[in-house]
C-alpha cells in the first residue's frame, strides 16, 4: 500500500471498501482514524471475539503492516479517536480501574503520549464515565467531546436507552455531560457519534424502526441559521443498508466519510453529506 490514503482510488458518491485485503479483511473492523497528516491509522478490530486497537503508518511512501498496539487478555480495546493535539488517543473498554480485576461496564479511556509510546489506559473520569455504558468519540475544535451513554440518563431516574452527550473541557477536565435535545435522541438507540469539529453537522448510528434500511443506519443533522439542530434524517440508501452502519468518521481535510458496514471498514466522498443537505432543505 503506497501513498496518500493507502493508494486507493477516490470512491466518489458511492460506498466502496477501503483498502481490501490490507486494513478490511477476514476479521472484524471497525472504528477507523486517520491522524491529521493523513500519516497515521488507528482502527479496531474484532477477532475471535476480542477487540484490540491497530495503527499502521506511511514511511516514505509505503504504509507499514498494521500492527497492535492496546490488548489484554482479558479487556476489549476499541473505537480509537485522537485528541485535536494528537498527543491523546482515546479509545473504550470494559478495563476494571485497577486493570486487575474483572471487566466492569464500558468507559471512555485514553492513552498519553511520551517519550516511550503510549503511557498506561488512563479512565476520563466520574463526570464522563457511569454505571452505565459509554462509547464513541469526537471532538469540536475547542476540544468539546461528544459520546454516547446509556448511565447519565438512568442516574436521574429515567430509563433510557443510548443517548448523545457532549462535554466541555475547561481548566483540563471534562465537565458535566449536556444531553441534545429530541431532534437527536429519541426512544432508541442513538450512539456512534462523529461531530464536525465546527458543529455544522452531526452523524450517529440508530437503530430507528419507522425510517430504517437494516439493524443500524446512519443519520444526520445539521445546524440551522439559529444555531439549532434540525430533525436528524436518515442518510438514505447510498450509506445505509439491510446490514449494521456504524462508527462514522470524516477524514481530517474533510473529504471523505469512513464507516463500518458488515464487519468491514467502508469509505465515501463527503459530498453526500452536502447532497443530503440539499435534498432536507
Amino acid at each position: 500500500m503506497k501513498g496518500k490514503y493507502m493508494g486507493q482510488p477516490d470512491p466518489g458518491l458511492t460506498p466502496k471498501l477501503f483498502a481490501p485485503n490490507f486494513i478490511s479483511t477476514e476479521e472484524q473492523e471497525f472504528g477507523s482514524y486517520f491522524n491529521s497528516n493523513g500519516t497515521e491509522f488507528y482502527f479496531g478490530v474484532d477477532t475471535d471475539g476480542k477487540s484490540e486497537i491497530r495503527y499502521s503508518k506511511l514511511i516514505g511512501d509505503k504504509w507499514s503492516k498494521p500492527k497492535t498496539i492496546l490488548s489484554h487478555d482479558r479487556y476489549g480495546f476499541n473505537d480509537p479517536f485522537l485528541s485535536n493535539d494528537e498527543n491523546r488517543l482515546y479509545f473504550i473498554s470494559k478495563r476494571a480501574l485497577d486493570g486487575l480485576g474483572e471487566p466492569k461496564d464500558v468507559d471512555i479511556w485514553y492513552v498519553q503520549k511520551d517519550k516511550n509510546g503510549w503511557s498506561e489506559p488512563i479512565n476520563t473520569g466520574t463526570n464522563i464515565n457511569t454505571n452505565g455504558d459509554e462509547y464513541y468519540i469526537s471532538f469540536t475544535h475547542d476540544g468539546t467531546m461528544y459520546f454516547s451513554s446509556d448511565g447519565h440518563a438512568t442516574e436521574k431516574g429515567k430509563e433510557t436507552n443510548h443517548d448523545i452527550y457532549y462535554s466541555k473541557f475547561i481548566d483540563g477536565e471534562f465537565q458535566k455531560p449536556v444531553a441534545l435535545d429530541n431532534s437527536i435522541n429519541t426512544e432508541a438507540y442513538e450512539a456512534d457519534v462523529f461531530i464536525s469539529p465546527d458543529e455544522s453537522y452531526i452523524i450517529f448510528c440508530s437503530t430507528r424502526e419507522d425510517d430504517s434500511y437494516g439493524r443500524g443506519d446512519l443519520y444526520i443533522s445539521f445546524k440551522d441559521s439559529n444555531g439549532s439542530w434540525t430533525k436528524a434524517v436518515n442518510m438514505g440508501k447510498e450509506i445505509n443498508t439491510q446490514y449494521y452502519e456504524y462508527c462514522p468518521v470524516v477524514t481530517k481535510d474533510g473529504k471523505y466519510l469512513f464507516y463500518t458496514r458488515n464487519q468491514d471498514i467502508y469509505w465515501v466522498s463527503t459530498e453526500i453529506i452536502n447532497e443530503i443537505k440539499e435534498r432536507n432543505r
